[in-house]
């Protein structure tokens, strides 16, 4: 389904395909050779671009998100694995995202990367090209650290300076009620979503 969003529609290069139950809404741009496949989802909030390449692979159930604060890029020869996530990040050509992995926020993938099964690449993680983050790992920081996930305090030593909730919703993570001003804002944000347009 392709959808109107924040009077910005899809644009599907002719040679692309997108499933008929996968949902393709607002500025989104896809390339020449691009497939986007069954249930995939694909939405650019008002203000958040996504970009896909030429040849670019989303698989089944993947989702890739852009909103004000983040675009999202996605460039040439990349798959998506079935069930992934990527949000706001940028992959450089040739990135293999393999099934069920989360990219967020602020990340850049050089060329070649490789993220495989349930890996995470952390908010605002910079990964050199050609690095593979392993089955179930995390890599976190500028440059990134590849950590394994019991490794849980060395993670959070890097993660929590990059300040999730203020990067991507822009609330402090110490302000009071911080889960109130997060979801109010986001509620506000995401109810636009009441005007889109089929199309």
């Amino acid at each position: 389904m392709l959808i109107a969003h924040g009077e910005k529609a899809p644009q599907i290069d002719p040679t692309a395909w997108v499933a008929p139950d996968a949902t393709v809404c607002g500025d989104v741009s896809i390339g020449p050779g691009a497939r986007i496949m069954h249930g995939a989802r694909l939405i650019g909030e008002a203000g958040g671009a996504i970009r896909i390449g030429r040849d670019v692979i989303v698989m089944e159930n993947a989702v890739v998100r852009a909103g004000p604060r983040h675009p999202c890029s996605i460039g040439d020869h990349c798959l998506i694995g079935p069930n992934a996530h990527v949000t706001g990040a940028t992959l450089e050509d040739q990135v293999f995202v393999a099934t069920g992995a989360a990219i967020f926020h602020g990340a850049w993938l050089g060329r070649g990367a490789e993220v495989r099964i349930h890996a995470v690449v952390h908010l605002r993680t910079r990964l050199a090209p050609g690095a593979t983050v392993p089955i179930g790992w995390v890599a976190v920081g500028d440059p990134a650290r590849i950590l394994s996930p019991d490794r849980h305090e060395e993670i959070w030593a890097v993660q929590k300076p990059l300040n999730f909730p203020d990067f991507v919703y822009g609330v402090d993570r110490a302000a009071p009620d911080l889960m109130v001003q997060v979801t109010r804002r986001l509620s506000e944000r995401l109810g636009a979503h009441r005007d889109d347009e089929p199309i």
